[in-house]
């Protein structure tokens, strides 16, 4: 069961879900916390969990009421153990029904820390790749060769269907996430070029951090001819 306070709902274990203004329309849930899973058998619990009281499963419990989201995007950032039975499980509960979309935003470094056993074995259908706050594989035009070769190893290790360039929105974006901040006249003629020409139908697109940041510089309105 849950409780409900104002606009957060509060799950089992007391993981948190802020709820969207606009939830029936939006299909979108944002989670906080402390997290962690100890088996299997406790990942497929919390996946029918979701399953039946977000996604297309039933349950007298359902915060949303008939409104169903789209999918689980794993955001992981604690615990490393029995994802991928989560991810799994979810999968196997939409068989022959209505598709659940799996997506991840993992740091560039191969493979991610929280997700890595994850995003090689379970098929998700996009992959957000975090070039920041990581200097390692971030884009710089003095050694692109970094940000090349992590990308590279990104779309032959996983099995996502789609790949998202994920890059700060602004200046001040990429310092409020560590580093990072690529210029856009350099993704339209450095970044994009390459990714599409590598990538095949692998290639998804642009994320960016953050929505606020974006609004306010108009950074993906001077990509966005190039994607």
């Amino acid at each position: 069961m849950f409780s409900r306070v104002g606009s957060v709902i509060v799950l089992p274990g007391g993981y948190q879900v802020r709820l969207p203004w606009d939830w029936e329309t939006c299909r979108e849930l944002s989670g906080g916390g402390s997290y962690s899973l100890s088996s299997a058998d406790e990942a497929n619990s919390v996946a029918d969990y979701i399953f039946d009281n977000f996604l297309s499963g039933h349950s007298n419990s359902r915060p949303f009421g008939d409104a169903v989201m789209d999918g689980v995007d794993f955001d992981i950032e604690q615990g490393v153990s029995h994802y991928a039975a989560l991810a799994k499980r979810l999968l196997a509960r939409s068989n022959g029904g209505r598709k659940v979309y799996l997506g991840a935003a993992p740091q560039c470094p191969f493979p991610d820390h929280w997700r890595g056993h994850t995003l090689s074995t379970v098929p998700f259908d996009y992959i957000w790749i975090q070039f920041y706050n990581n200097p390692e594989c971030e884009f710089s035009s003095n050694d692109p060769e970094k940000f090349k070769s992590s990308w590279r190893q990104w779309i032959s290790s996983t099995m996502a269907r789609k790949y998202y360039v994920g890059l700060p929105a602004a200046a001040e974006a990429a310092e409020a996430a560590g580093n990072g901040f690529v210029s856009a006249d350099l993704v339209n003629s450095q970044v994009l070029p390459f990714v599409e020409g590598s990538s095949g139908e692998k290639y998804g697109g642009v994320m960016l951090w953050n929505r606020y940041y974006d609004s306010r510089d108009g950074f993906s309105d001077k990509i966005r001819n190039q994607i």
